[in-house]
């Protein structure tokens, strides 16, 4: 039998490895339990979800754009052009506001389609001129 003192010291060991010693049983084969840990707070919990999704977000964005890749360039493209028309819309009108310079476009525009009929589009061998020199330029565009 055991004395009192062996007994505390026993209980003492048992709780140092963080076992509770059964009289009579081994403990060396006993598992151990973790050591205890506080709870986590709401913000860490929140913490580790943004920080788990931030770090899968590379792969859900590339399975994104793998999945939608031609509807996002279409959607794109249709972008650039508005983009584009609104650009040239607000440099047209910037020019439109400096005077004169209106009006001299036109008389411009005018000459030019002046010449251009009185060019090509009077006689018939000028026009033919005129569809074989598209026809030429199409023909270098296109690589034929």
């Amino acid at each position: 039998m055991e004395t009192e003192q062996q007994q505390r010291e026993s209980i003492n060991a048992s709780l140092s490895q963080g076992t509770l010693a059964i009289e009579g049983a081994d403990t060396a084969n006993l598992p151990k339990l973790p050591p205890a840990s506080e709870p986590e707070s709401q913000w860490q919990q929140i913490s580790r979800q943004i920080s788990h999704y931030l770090g899968k977000l590379p792969e859900y964005l590339s399975s994104f754009f793998k999945d939608y890749k031609q509807p996002l360039i279409t959607v794109g493209l249709i972008l650039a052009a508005i983009i584009t028309a609104k650009l040239v819309l607000a440099v047209l009108d910037a020019i439109n506001d400096i005077p004169l310079l209106s009006p001299l476009l036109e008389l411009i525009g005018i000459g030019y389609a002046s010449w251009f009929i009185f060019r090509y589009l009077l006689k018939a061998s000028t026009r033919q001129e005129l569809a074989d020199e598209i026809q030429f330029l199409k023909n270098q565009f296109i690589g034929e």
